[in-house]
């Protein structure tokens, strides 16, 4: 019976932000704006840049609104606005290039050690040319198939694929190095 209640609640919230009712739009983005600063982050490194593109991409939830179907969860459609509002942003800055690779090897790879922060690993995820944080993210994080970031992205999928690729083997040698270095051994 709860659950029915929550969901009636957002859909009551829904409806009355696409009336421009500013109270419900606040309350919405009260409600998600932390963790959709944190979705734009994934991909600005610049904290401030980075909220910029929150504001902005919210903006555009408050004007789409009303092409929300429900057919999904209200917090993933949003989610999906800030990625695409990321990657728009990324691109003006001309700060993303693909190489195009149509082959690539997979390789194995160790799993990110646990006791690392998240914090540490956002800033080894930052310390990847854009291209490859943008892949990785894309699909590491947001769970996209290659097919779906090809086309988004306008790459072919074997480009997706070892930009992954290489973004994995470049976080284990950053991963390496830092144990290197704590351990004093670098």
């Amino acid at each position: 019976m709860k659950v029915i209640n929550l969901h009636q609640e957002e859909q009551n919230l829904i409806l009355l932000a696409t009336e421009n009712n500013r109270h419900a739009q606040q309350q919405i983005y009260s409600k998600f704006a932390s963790k959709m600063l944190s979705v734009c982050r994934q991909y600005i490194k610049d904290i401030h840049q980075a909220e910029d593109v929150m504001i902005t991409a919210f903006m555009k939830v408050f004007v789409n609104l009303k092409n929300f179907e429900s057919k999904g969860s209200f917090e993933g459609w949003i989610r999906r606005i800030m990625v695409n509002e990321s990657i728009s942003f990324i691109r003006a800055q001309k700060k993303v290039s693909f190489l195009e690779d149509e082959y690539y090897k997979e390789e194995g790879f160790n799993n990110i050690e646990s006791n690392l922060s998240v914090d540490d690993i956002q800033n080894l995820i930052d310390r990847l040319p854009e291209g490859y944080k943008m892949i990785f993210n894309l699909y590491a994080i947001e769970g996209y198939k290659h097919k779906e970031i090809a086309e988004m992205l306008g790459i072919n999928e074997g480009t997706s694929k070892s930009q992954l690729s290489h973004a994995r083997k470049m976080l284990q040698e950053l991963v390496n190095k830092m144990k290197n270095y704590d351990n004093g051994t670098e």
